[in-house]
This record gives structure tokens, C-alpha cells and sequence, in this order.
């Protein structure tokens, strides 16, 4: 039960957040699919960066142990592609749908059905599925620190310092 509330208590943290960002707005997520309007990508690199290190500081402290789950690129594209398709069509991706609805956006139901639907076909799938297109492109249980033979604390302050710079780029060209 305390795993779920920890669960609850991030997820509630993360909308607030979302909401905060502007990210849940139809005309940020539609400036982004643009390429005119790069707060999605600033919060998404932020939130990515302080994540990494929590999850490093508290594996380290022996809090938490990583489960790392297979690189499949075949289960990646094919993800990647339903995402941005679903993207592109609603205007609003997974997490922003939830936020949006929270928000009274009642046109973020459609997300929230097509999370639903996909849900569902994927499990009827599954069994195709997991012959098929999970088997392609596997490359086992890889980090970016064991791709690179690397401290994890060099790659993040690697990946962190390549954020900022990205993130007062975006900032300089007002995006």
C-alpha cells in the first residue's frame, strides 16, 4: 500500500507540475508538434535530468534497485509511431490528456478512450505481438553508463550539461 501512495503522491506532484508548466494547454502542445513552441521540451528536459539523478542518488544510497527492461527497437518504433500518430491527431499526448481532463478540457477525452482502445488491442495482440515485433532489434538490458563504460554519474552530468545548453539555446531564440 505504501508503494501505491508513493505512486499517487509523485503522480499528483507531476500534474501539478504539468499544469504549472503550461504543458496541458492545446496551444503549447499544437506550438510544439510545430516546432514554434519548445516548453514541452524544456519541461521534458528538466524533468528528465532531476529524475536521473534522484533515481542514481537513491540507487546509490540502496533505496532503490533498477529494473531495467530490454532494448527493443523493433517495440520502440512501433511505440513511437502509435505516440506521435495519437499525438499529432488529439493534440495532446498520455500524461497531458489525464492533466488536461483534470483541467476541464473535455476534449481530452478522446486521449483518455484511445489510452483505453490501445490498451486493449494491445493485449489482444500480445501473443502475435511478442513473436513478432518484440523480438526484433533485442539488445538485452543496456544503460547508457554500460553502453559507454562509464561512471553513471559522468553520463548524467554529461546529459545534464548538454540540457542546459539546449535549454538556453531554446531560451535565446525565444521558444
Amino acid at each position: 500500500m505504501t508503494v501505491l501512495a508513493y505512486g499517487l503522491i509523485t503522480g499528483v506532484i507531476f500534474g501539478f507540475l504539468l499544469q504549472k508548466g503550461r504543458v496541458l494547454r492545446y496551444d503549447v502542445q499544437l506550438g510544439a508538434l510545430r516546432l514554434l513552441d519548445m516548453t514541452i521540451v524544456k519541461f521534458m528536459l528538466t524533468t528528465i535530468v532531476v529524475a536521473m539523478i534522484g533515481v542514481y542518488l537513491l540507487k546509490d544510497l540502496g533505496y532503490v534497485k533498477l529494473s531495467v527492461k530490454n532494448t527493443l527497437l523493433g517495440a520502440n518504433i512501433l511505440g513511437g509511431l502509435i505516440f506521435g500518430l495519437g499525438w499529432g491527431l488529439l493534440g495532446y499526448c498520455p500524461g497531458t490528456s489525464g492533466g488536461a481532463l483534470g483541467e476541464g478540457r473535455w476534449d481530452a477525452v478522446w486521449g483518455m478512450f484511445g489510452m483505453l482502445v490501445g490498451a486493449g488491442v494491445y493485449a489482444e495482440t500480445y501473443p502475435w505481438i511478442s513473436k513478432t515485433v518484440l523480438t526484433w532489434g533485442d539488445y538485452g538490458k543496456i544503460t547508457l553508463p554500460q553502453l559507454f563504460g562509464l561512471n553513471h554519474w559522468i553520463v548524467i552530468a554529461v546529459i545534464a550539461a548538454a540540457s542546459i545548453a539546449v535549454f538556453f539555446q531554446l531560451e535565446k531564440k525565444n521558444l
